[in-house]
């Protein structure tokens, strides 16, 4: 036979009558739980709160509120949580055990109880609290684990951003979040110059620790909470910039191309610079009901072609005038 190891709980006795309360307790410490004691209704709300006690022993008969009353308003502050509650009661007639359970009790017990019952009582809901206490602990687990597949599954595994499941993801939440505050949002897709010419040079493995560290750059230049740097496919990549109006995006897309000029990685077949540069095409908006990722996506990609038809090594935006242009020196 499987024996139970038992741990001692913190029984709260709620009874109006001294004597009652102290034979139990004596009962429950001789068997090794922590007891504390409420003599009335009022009180016994007040202490559950502060002591969140793991069992309420709870009389039905008490001056002012009864049990049933007492239970209730234990069970609206649990805050989620459970705590068993058996009543104690002289009268034990079935319309008095379904008012306790509709009140929110889980046991009934007649006075007097005998220490034997009492003993048996707190097992039985010792074994109950130990399994709800797996059960919220293997939850927490695999909620865990759904949060660390939730994050494989986001995310490139060369670069470490987003992929492209990840850049949905989080650009359908950017729409909604700046649709519900009217605030600006900015989109910014980027190609790396001639990666092919590059690959085809260097070799499959500098093409890979380039897309590293250009996805490093990226990242580096999301300082916000909310920015978002995603690969997006290839060599192409994606930035999202809750918060950003043109102003910003001009600036933001200005420092990208400067950052990439000093960390001047060498690419020894492209026309477009003496390094690696990209190509790139942003778009702003505050989204309205029309608004959609698709076109979204859309106008950068307009913007990022435009960009490739002037020679590259820009980022181009049809929301800002044509001297604003933003190109390397």
């Amino acid at each position: 036979m499987t024996s139970y190891a038992w741990s001692a709980l913190h029984v709260l006795i709620v009874d109006d009558q001294t004597s009652v309360r102290c034979a139990l307790a004596a009962v429950l410490e001789h068997h090794g739980h922590q007891v504390s004691q409420a003599e009335g209704a009022l009180q016994a709300v007040v202490q559950f709160e502060k002591e969140r006690p793991d069992l309420v022993l709870l009389d039905v008969e008490m001056p002012e509120h009864n049990g049933f009353w007492v239970a209730r308003q234990l069970r609206e502050r649990e805050s989620g949580g459970w705590t068993p509650i058996v009543f104690l009661s002289s009268l034990g007639s079935d319309e008095d055990l379904t008012r306790g359970i509709e009140a929110g009790g889980d046991d009934y017990l007649v006075k007097p109880v005998r220490p034997a019952v009492l003993n048996a009582k707190l097992r039985a809901m010792q074994r109950l609290l130990d399994m709800r206490r797996r059960l919220v602990a293997m939850s927490e687990e695999l909620h865990q684990a759904n949060q660390r597949y939730q994050q494989l599954s986001e995310a490139d595994a060369l670069t470490g951003l987003l992929n492209r499941r990840g850049f949905d993801s989080a650009l359908r939440e950017a729409i909604a979040v700046a649709r519900r505050n009217r605030s600006p949002l900015t989109l910014l897709l980027c190609d790396v110059d001639q990666f092919k010419r590059y690959n085809d040079a260097l070799g499959h493995v500098e093409g890979d620790a380039c897309l590293r560290q250009i996805g490093k750059l990226l990242q580096s230049l999301c300082r916000r909470p909310r920015d978002a740097a995603a690969r997006y496919g290839g060599e192409e990549f994606a930035l999202i910039l809750p918060d950003t109006p043109r102003s910003g995006a001009l600036t933001f897309a200005r420092a990208m191309v400067q950052m990439l000029q000093k960390l001047g990685l060498p690419h020894p077949d492209s026309s477009a610079a003496a390094w690696v540069s990209v190509s790139g095409g942003i778009t702003t908006c505050i989204p309205d009901e029309s608004t959609t990722a698709e076109g979204l996506l859309m106008r950068a990609d307009e913007g990022l072609y435009m960009a490739k038809s002037r020679g590259r090594n820009r980022i181009f935006s049809f929301e800002i005038d044509v001297q604003d242009i933003i190109q390397s020196a």
